[in-house]
């Protein structure tokens, strides 16, 4: 399972070709993306797309980022096979041009991937022909997945078997999963809705690869990659009743994918639901991350008294409302503070929340007036040093800033400037406020600031993950099978510097961009 997605797919779509030769009724028109798609069971988290075509095998033949990726021997081994059953003279009119879908499954304890495609109409013969042959490396069986007919197919040379399923007009699937493979022909027999949003015509023909995003299926995918099942990296994301369709943009030091977040009306709105009735907001908070940042989410709005009201309405519908109105209460009447009115009249247009490479949470918020609202937090806290203290009271931040804002039941706080900075521990704390006022802080790397040129100036939802500083929190949360990729220095995601999600408000949806970019070389190193 360690196997990088691209190699796992390129080997799936080799098999398949192989093994078509089985199938007769392959007289439909070529393929469309929604059609295809539509054979994707919805547990899907993430479907690539991409052209079978030169330009993007080209990008496998460079030093690129895909080639860093699955590593020089795997790139030469896809090529390889490319020419040598991809191209062979009987199938290649078949698959010239296709897309293929390699989607992300969630299965108990793991994750498996599934190949789906179609291709253009067969000569006459050619499968036969090429199904006839047998090598010392390949030898096939046929069987059948909930009715349909299928192969199961012996790879010798990585020890592996791949299940084929043929789903009738064309459109063939396959897994190295048996249990994927069966639940994908049942699926096909099913009634289903489509769960991804299509590319339009321009944008597919423009585009190398695409990128879809099931966000509510994250959930048990992540439980599938991560021993907790409480993890909370993009935890916010994994609840939005959203799928994204995103185009990729090529560099040779970088990855980016744009696109949208289509959110689904029909369902109740999540947290980050709340974000869409903002204004695109210039991020700026981001400048005041320690250099220990691991991983953070930034959040960014134009009219705070508006998104409070709208998060109200929100933690009524949710229930939380009831428990948030008797701990304001008790609040009023043991301390005189009115301080829902009075955070209200002091918040900002960003807050965030950050952990460090010393798992240590932290949470930012921008205040407009630190001195006017600190003493109302002094009096609802007990204070431990002249300018930190504890809050008295559990939930504050939950309350105040909403679900992402749960994993700080009482934390400790402190106003620097126009900051009220919390953290879960005292020594977390202080450890920020001597880097904050020293400053060591994330956007002094030069590394950083190059990374950031190309980040979204404005957006509404930011999540950002320095590979480095998040080494070793990935490999011991992550499962075993996973946490190895990020064991060996210099090597695959150990390549990169980070990565960015970010959220952009565009009507009722989000514009959506996902960038990765790689290391300087010799210039990502962070001292603790």
């Amino acid at each position: 399972m360690r196997r990088p997605i691209i190699i796992t797919a390129i080997l799936l779509m080799i098999a398949g070709a192989i093994t078509v030769a089985y199938f007769k009724n392959l007289h439909l028109p070529g393929q469309q993306s929604g059609r295809v798609m539509s054979a994707i069971p919805a547990d899907a988290a993430l479907v690539l797309e991409y052209k079978n075509d030169q330009d993007f095998y080209e990008l496998l033949g460079k030093d690129s980022l895909l080639t860093t990726l699955i590593g020089d021997q795997r790139s030469a081994e896809l090529i390889k096979l490319k020419t040598s059953i991809l191209q062979n003279r009987d199938l290649k009119s078949f698959f010239a041009g296709q897309s293929i879908f390699i989607s992300v499954h969630p299965r108990q304890d793991s994750v498996a991937f599934l190949i789906t495609t179609s291709g253009n109409k067969p000569l006459n013969g050619a499968f036969e022909r090429f199904g006839a042959l047998r090598t010392d490396d390949i030898d096939m069986a046929g069987t059948n997945f909930a009715g349909r007919p299928g192969l199961v197919v012996n790879l010798h040379s990585i020890s592996k078997k791949l299940y084929i399923v043929n789903q009738g007009e064309n459109i063939f699937s396959a897994s190295f999963s048996k249990q994927l493979a069966e639940a994908s022909a049942l699926y096909r027999t099913q009634k289903h809705g489509d769960v991804f949003v299509q590319m339009t015509d321009q944008q597919d023909a423009n585009s190398i690869a695409n990128l879809y995003v099931n966000y509510r299926a994250l959930d048990p995918l992540f439980d599938g990659l991560f021993k907790s099942k409480n993890n909370d990296i993009l935890r916010s994301f994994r609840q939005m009743p959203a799928v994204a369709s995103l185009n990729l943009n090529y560099k040779s030091d970088a990855l980016m994918f744009n696109g949208t977040s289509h959110i689904n009306g029909a369902e109740p709105n999540s947290y980050l639901s709340l974000f869409r009735y903002q204004q695109p907001t210039v991020n700026e908070l981001k400048d005041i991350f320690p250099l220990t940042t691991a991983y953070s989410v930034n959040f960014a709005v134009s009219d705070p008294v508006k998104f409070e009201n709208n998060l109200f309405q929100w933690q009524v519908q949710n229930g939380v409302n009831v428990e948030k109105k008797a701990v304001f209460a008790r609040i009023k009447r043991e301390t005189a503070v009115d301080l829902m009115q009075q955070f209200m009249n002091d918040l900002g247009n960003e807050f965030a929340i950050i952990t460090t490479k010393y798992q240590e949470k932290l949470a930012i918020v921008k205040l407009k007036n630190g001195l006017q609202l600190r003493p109302f937090m002094v009096n609802i806290s007990t204070m431990v040093t002249e300018d930190a203290g504890q809050f008295n009271y559990d939930k504050l931040p939950l309350f105040l800033l909403g679900d992402a804002f749960s994993i700080f039941r009482r934390p400790y706080f402190i106003i620097a400037d126009n900051y009220l900075i919390m953290c879960a521990s005292q020594t977390g704390l202080l450890e920020y406020y001597r880097n904050y006022t020293n400053g060591n802080l994330l956007s002094h790397n030069d590394e950083y600031r190059r990374f950031d040129n190309l980040q979204a100036e404005k957006s509404n939802v930011s999540f950002f993950l320095q590979f480095k500083n998040s080494q070793q929190l990935l490999q011991n949360e992550l499962e075993p099978n996973y946490a190895g990729a990020f064991e060996k220095k210099n090597t695959g995601w150990n390549k990169y510097y980070a990565a960015s999600y970010q959220l952009t408000t565009a009507g009722k949806d989000f514009y959506t961009n996902f960038y990765m970019r790689l290391n300087v070389r010799d210039t990502s190193q962070v001292n603790p």
